[in-house]
């Protein structure tokens, strides 16, 4: 164990520097992995395992859904469907104290439901809703903290790339842990529009009222969000309710999104071609530290370290609920030093052998007894939960990626202040966190019922 322990943390440690150095992580992922399976089986072993590995990896059904749905988000944030989420939104609660930040809140949710991107999350609504939060003097704070917190959703909500990859990671269904991130989603957005509504509460010119609609304005912009509904009960009704898997639905998607940029004449052809080349980017990336994280997986896996960390774990004497606090805090301080794909690829592997070891203990009764869960509701349950922590890491320092992006379209806010207003959201993240480790059923329930 101790030389498996050695040579583990040494993989890892180098990692870690490759990183450091600016190494894209897919590539430093696949050095060390290869080195290490070369070292432990030799270079023919390496070479016999490069030879099938690629195709084996990429040739999976499930991954075929992660460029359909890039390319939906993709095309998405050029065909206008941002700005209909943000006025329909804006007119049902814009007439309140920090109505406008609720609304950005709401549009954000909507967006991540036909995008699946933190990032572009942000980006896109940041650019729609930013200029009114000004416009209406908001405080830096409030405004770009809402955006960059807002940006979170969208990986959250299906559908989710992340999800997805997590679901492959785990041999978990991809469609019931969908359905599982629905509740808890939602769970997000009251707890944002709750802490806006306090915000404003401590410090009213924060955040003050909108204007108010005339009727025919405000049934304009609702009926402007009825593209994006149509899109999201196709895509995500149509898997919820089992009409068809994720794949094709994700093609309902990138078809509809199309045809309503068409007819709303605002999806160009080099909008188009833009949107494909950013698809072609972005699955290549990812598919590259999908390729890096397997083989740096079958290296831990041949030296035994996630099984030996497992049971060391184990015999250690800890509650099963501590040690699974203590794993949800070690993402949250990873999540502030990696982006949350590359963690996600890294760390599962390691921590899932761990839950599994004791999820016989993980709750108690009143008599002292433990008991746990089934294995596919382990899987979905931790899934929903890592990914929360995980994305906590776009909003903290030093990465906080949604706040860099923000942050760039708000270039008279200074970070510190956009780093300040994240804080509130933060806090109503560890409160979601708190509710969902403390009632599973929320996370459980609506698969069990679909099931």
């Amino acid at each position: 164990m101790v030389a498996s322990l050695s040579m583990g943390v040494g993989a890892l440690a180098v990692l870690v520097l490759l990183i450091v150095i600016r190494i894209p992580i897919g590539y430093a992922m696949m050095l060390v992995g290869g080195v290490g399976i070369a070292l432990v089986n030799g270079p023919a072993i390496l070479l016999n395992q490069l030879k099938t590995l690629a195709y084996g990896q990429f040739a999976l059904y499930d991954l075929a859904v992660i460029p359909m749905f890039v390319l939906m988000g993709a095309l998405a944030s050029k065909t206008g469907l941002s700005q209909s989420l943000f006025r329909a939104a804006n007119a049902w609660l814009g007439w309140m104290k920090g109505g406008t930040a609720m609304a950005a809140i709401a549009s954000c949710a909507g967006f991540g439901a036909v995008c699946g991107s933190s990032l572009a999350t942000a980006s896109t609504m940041g650019k729609v809703a930013l200029p009114e939060l000004k416009r209406y003097n908001y405080s830096g704070a409030l405004a770009t903290g809402t955006l960059a917190a807002g940006g979170v959703l969208g990986i959250l909500i299906p559908p989710s790339v992340l999800l997805i990859i997590y679901a492959v990671i785990v041999e978990a269904s991809i469609v019931t842990i969908f359905v599982a991130a629905f509740i808890p989603g939602l769970l997000a957005v009251l707890l944002f529009i709750i802490v806006i509504a306090l915000y404003v509460l401590v410090s009213p010119s924060s955040g003050p009222a909108g204007g108010v609609d005339s009727r025919k304005e405000f049934l304009a912009a609702t009926l402007g969000v009825l593209p994006v509904l149509v899109v999201f009960g196709l895509v995500i009704g149509g898997i919820y309710f089992g009409l068809y898997n994720p794949t094709p639905a994700a093609a309902v998607g990138v078809f509809l999104v199309m045809v309503f940029g068409l007819l709303q004449r605002n999806l160009s052809l080099s909008d188009m071609i833009e949107a494909l080349k950013e698809t072609a980017s972005t699955t290549g990336m990812i598919y590259l530290i999908l390729l890096g994280a397997e083989l740096l997986k079958i290296f831990m896996s041949r030296i035994g370290l996630p099984q030996e960390t497992a049971a060391w774990i184990a015999g250690s004497g800890l509650e099963p609920m501590t040690v699974l606090i203590l794993i949800l805090l070690a993402l949250i301080v990873l999540g502030c030093l990696m982006d949350s794909m590359s963690m996600m690829l890294l760390v599962i592997p390691f921590f899932w052998p761990v839950l599994m070891e004791l999820n016989g203990g993980l709750y108690q009764m009143a008599d002292g007894s433990g008991y746990g869960m089934s294995t596919e509701d382990l899987k979905i349950w931790f899934g929903i939960l890592a990914l929360i922590v995980v994305e906590l890491g776009l909003i903290t320092p030093p990465v906080g990626m949604n706040v860099f992006v923000i942050s760039a379209l708000a270039k008279d806010i200074p970070m510190s202040q956009t780093f300040k207003g994240v804080l509130p959201f933060f806090g109503a993240e560890l409160v979601r966190v708190t509710i969902l480790v403390s009632f599973p059923i929320l996370t459980l329930w609506l698969p069990r019922v679909l099931s």
